[in-house]
């Protein structure tokens, strides 16, 4: 293994591997692991329209975060969903976790449903974030999953698992 990058999120690396084709050198993206939440309001779902620099494009997407050092996927979403919507909920329900892009990344995020949600101020957002909080019902924002209005992977993912399949 050769470390090529180090950041304060992630780092890369060079690793030979023993693959089914052989041993091949590939380089792989760290990111460290986070979280995704679908948060639920009644009929509403609760989802950001948040400004991505890599794609140099404003989304709709699900709020999320990284994890910090030792901290469990339940208590990052927890803190992410009050930084980003100033919401909390009383009920967080684990739906399971996905790899982002296991082509070239070990990223995990872990997905959860969010209900019971209260105004809550006791996190900020990040001062680099910029994030609006948009309500849309259910069907709409199933429909948005499914239609390509809403293209982060993250999101698809909890639409489908929090919500069900289409509209």
């Amino acid at each position: 293994m050769t470390e090529i990058w180090r950041g304060r999120r992630l780092w890369v690396e060079k690793r030979a591997v023993d693959a089914p084709s052989g041993r091949r050198e590939y380089v792989i993206v760290h990111p460290g692991g986070a979280v995704a939440i679908l948060p639920l309001d009644g009929d509403d779902v609760v989802l950001i329209r948040q400004y991505r620099a890599a794609i140099d494009a404003w989304i709709l997407e699900a709020p999320a975060g990284t994890l910090e050092e030792g901290e469990e996927p339940a208590a990052c979403a927890a803190r992410e969903l009050i930084e980003e919507t100033g919401l909390a909920a009383d009920e967080l329900v684990p739906l399971g976790a996905v790899y982002t892009t296991p082509g070239f990344s070990d990223e995990e995020i872990h997905l959860f449903l969010a209900r019971g949600l209260a105004p809550c101020t006791d996190f900020e957002k990040d001062e680099d974030e910029q994030i609006e909080v948009i309500r849309v019902s259910r069907d709409e924002a199933r429909a948005m999953a499914l239609d390509g209005r809403i293209r982060d992977a993250k999101t698809v993912c909890l639409v489908h698992r929090g919500l069900g399949g289409a509209p």
